[in-house]
């Protein structure tokens, strides 16, 4: 198997709710959106983050389990790298304004960043981050630096 990824999907409770976030509150463009059932976001170069429908997804792809054994979503965690301090801050506000919760607010870490997370609407977990040595280069290769 390449190592390689396109997609991430995320079983979500309502996909209005979740476009209502995405495009309407954070501003993101939709790739593709079938109301009720599916919503593809552009994330990156040949990336989509897809939130699909939890019941269709669980349909058709079966329950996922918890390593508590309990059924539901797997503990994840979704990163969006931005250049710095102040951005991190200033995208915690957006997700708060577009019907978000900030779970742990913007702070600088042991490991030389400064980051912070929210929730969305169905409870998926975004780290902001300003990471100095995390560098995306022009091909979009992801290199760590210093």
């Amino acid at each position: 198997m390449r190592q390689h990824v396109n997609v991430v999907t995320l079983g979500v409770a309502d996909v209005g709710r979740s476009h209502r976030f995405y495009v309407d509150g954070l501003g993101w463009t939709a790739t593709l959106h079938v109301p009720g059932e599916v919503l593809f976001l552009q994330i990156g170069g040949g990336v989509l983050l897809a939130l699909w429908s939890v019941d269709a997804m669980t349909s058709e792809a079966g329950a996922t389990a918890r390593p508590d054994g309990e059924q539901g979503r797997a503990a994840v965690t979704l990163g969006h790298n931005v250049a710095d301090e102040a951005e991190v801050d200033a995208v915690l506000a957006d997700a708060v304004r577009a019907g978000g919760t900030v779970l742990v607010a913007g702070a600088r870490r042991s490991w030389g960043g400064y980051s912070g997370y929210f929730l969305d609407p169905d409870g998926f977990r975004w780290e902001v981050v300003h990471n100095p040595g995390l560098v995306v280069r022009a091909d979009g290769t992801v290199v760590f630096e210093g």
